[in-house]
């Protein structure tokens, strides 16, 4: 038996500023806007976005919780061209290549949750 991942929910500091973001990114990824704070793809995965209580922690890459999540591209080209767009729109992203044949992206929201979008080749996983 197969559970799939349905839905991811991001709570942010700054709502405006995470709307801003996603608003951007995610209609290039295949996802269409449901509610004001609800995105969804073709595929099933829904990415629901509110706000964090105040007096929480900041978010923190090695910290307990989501490191970051990642999306398989179709095409290095895929890859490079979304990071150009990114780059266009002023929003920081770093473009890098790994053995044997990984193009990978990584943006860090305006919380510093890390967005990864990579390129695998055929019967390399993502991860090892």
């Amino acid at each position: 038996m197969t559970f799939a991942l349905d839905h991811l929910t991001i709570l942010s500091r700054d709502p405006g500023a995470a709307a801003a973001f996603y608003e951007f990114l995610l209609p290039r990824l295949g996802f269409t806007q449901k509610k004001a704070h609800i995105w969804a793809n073709a595929a099933g995965l829904h990415i629901q976005f509110g706000k964090a209580k105040e007096g929480t922690g900041d978010y923190g890459r090695y910290a307990p919780g989501l490191n970051h999540f990642g999306f398989a591209a179709p095409s290095p080209e895929a890859v490079r061209a979304l990071a150009a767009e990114l780059e266009a729109a002023g929003i920081e992203a770093r473009l890098q290549t790994f053995e044997p044949g990984i193009t990978a992206l990584f943006v860090p929201d305006p919380d510093g949750l890390r967005v990864e979008f990579t390129y695998y080749p055929p019967g390399v996983p993502p991860v090892d």
